[in-house]
């Protein structure tokens, strides 16, 4: 029998690899990642859904003959929808709301052999990059538990860092991959708009703003959980550019000598970190020393211009969802079903003309073609993935008298992971620099849209160069 510890220790690919050499079971694997679960998690509030039982019949029946078969996964507690199971986005208003089939995502996550053994906490409809809602409580920071673990995939980074399972599922609309990713010391690729299906309910979400996908430990999970669910479903209104072979198949491949920009300077003005900055700093010569054509290099972008157009499309997304809960549940919330700020914000959404909606997509679009300009100059762009290091928990907390505080708290904070969704491009926090508080500083690289091929070729020479999944965080299962 296999040992439990050694599995925790194992990423998605190692832990099939077991199974199909007949090393190990899929049950085996259940049953220790749920160990896991049990024993850390009461530290970190990281899965609020626990689907143990399921997990374990699933795993002991006929799996699928996928490439994952057998793993154990977490599903983020926003969007992707598992039959039978409840949802609760986050919010106290969906406490009981139970879906009736699985997402496109689900259905080809369990095509490719893994196990759901549960669901992971988000902040409420995923709108804050940090996971504190007020009906399920704050997930915390394996590395430091009074510090945030990101968000809005917090829940789903936690567990990853805390070694409960080797990867989760996790989606970005403004960085809710990246973000979790830089706090909990994990890689975070935001694949390209449209890379991954968000069917049947949905054809696009907030004009192609969020995408989904996962965190993982490794650079090798990342890219096998995105052959296993990347592709058009039927009717969707736009595709990706389908890749030139299986993503699998970059990692470890030769990555050339690339021409790197990076900026430590905020595209809306805002101050960044010295832990931050000198981390792309940091990063930037590890790139050179790798044999890449390193320069620093900032696109123009009118900040002020941006800023308006996405909480524009953003607000109104989130009223659109809100609408979209109320239907399925069929009634409002009552009172104090939702929090101050989910309020407000989808109150100001219901109040963006059609015509002021159109024009904020517009405005995202020209600065999405200014930034691809800038890349036919270089290969890939450099930035911090935050502007601040993780922070402590209630730092984006609104107050009575201002229920949009936490909002206006978070926008200089993330910056940088925003324009990757309006510009659709892909993007990855890659986990290279530690402080010397001991939390990870992540960085991010900016790729041309389309072309994950080149940051995952990227990414695993960085991880062979300085690895980074054999630290260990102060909270590990």
């Amino acid at each position: 029998m296999i040992d439990p510890e050694e599995l925790r220790d194992l990423d998605a690919v190692a832990q099939a690899e077991l199974v199909r050499r007949g090393d190990a079971t899929p049950l085996e694997l259940v049953d220790a990642a749920i160990a896991r679960v049990e024993r850390v998690n009461g530290a970190l509030n990281a899965v609020v859904t626990p689907m143990f039982e399921q997990a374990r019949a699933t795993a002991g029946g006929n799996l699928p003959e996928g490439p994952l078969r057998g793993v154990p996964y977490l599903l983020k507690d926003l969007m992707g929808t598992i039959a039978g199971t409840r949802q609760t986005s986050g919010s106290a208003f969906a406490r009981e709301y139970v879906p009736t089939h699985d997402s496109e995502l689900v259905v080809r996550l369990k095509r490719a052999g893994l196990v759901v053994i549960g669901k992971t906490n988000t902040p409420e409809l995923g709108i804050l990059p940090t996971t504190e809602p007020h009906f399920l409580g704050p997930t915390r920071n394996p590395w430091n538990p009074a510090h945030s673990a990101g968000g809005s995939s917090g829940g789903s980074a936690a567990a990853v860092a805390a070694g409960m399972v080797p990867a989760a599922h996790a989606n970005d609309g403004g960085g809710s991959i990246r973000i979790p990713a830089s706090c909990c010391g994990l890689f975070g690729l935001k694949p390209t708009r449209a890379r991954n299906p968000l069917g049947p309910d949905n054809g696009d979400v907030m004009s192609g703003f969020v995408v989904e996908h996962a965190v993982t430990r490794t650079v090798r999970d990342s890219a096998a959980v995105l052959d296993a669910t990347a592709g058009p479903d039927l009717g969707d209104p736009y595709a990706a550019p389908p890749p030139a072979r299986p993503f699998a198949e970059e990692v470890g491949a030769a990555p050339g000598r690339l021409r790197i920009a990076f900026t430590a300077t905020s595209p809306v003005g805002a101050e960044i970190h010295p832990d931050c900055a000198g981390a792309v700093e940091d990063v930037a010569r590890l790139c050179a020393s790798l044999g890449h054509e390193v320069c620093e290099n900032t696109p123009r972008i009118d900040a002020a211009a941006m800023q308006a157009a996405f909480i524009n499309v953003f607000s109104a997304g989130c009223a659109m969802q809100l609408d979209t809960l109320i239907a399925e549940i069929g009634r409002p919330p009552a009172e104090g079903e939702l929090e101050p700020l989910t309020a407000a914000l989808c109150a100001a959404g219901r109040e963006v003309k059609a015509s002021d909606y159109l024009s904020s997509i517009r405005d995202l679009q020209l600065v999405s073609r200014e930034i691809a300009r800038a890349l036919l100059e270089f290969d890939v762009w450099l930035t911090p993935t935050l502007c601040e290091p993780p922070l402590p928990l209630g730092t984006l907390d609104s107050t009575p008298d201002n229920s949009m505080a936490g909002l206006f708290r978070a926008a200089p904070y993330v910056p940088f992971t925003a324009l990757c969704n309006f510009t659709g491009q892909p993007a990855m926090s890659v986990p290279l620099v530690w402080n010397e508080g001991g939390l990870p500083i992540g960085t991010q690289f900016v790729g041309r849209f389309g072309d994950e091929a080149t940051l995952l070729r990227l990414a695993a020479q960085l991880e062979s160069a300085r690895p980074w999944a054999t630290r260990r965080p102060e909270v590990r299962a």
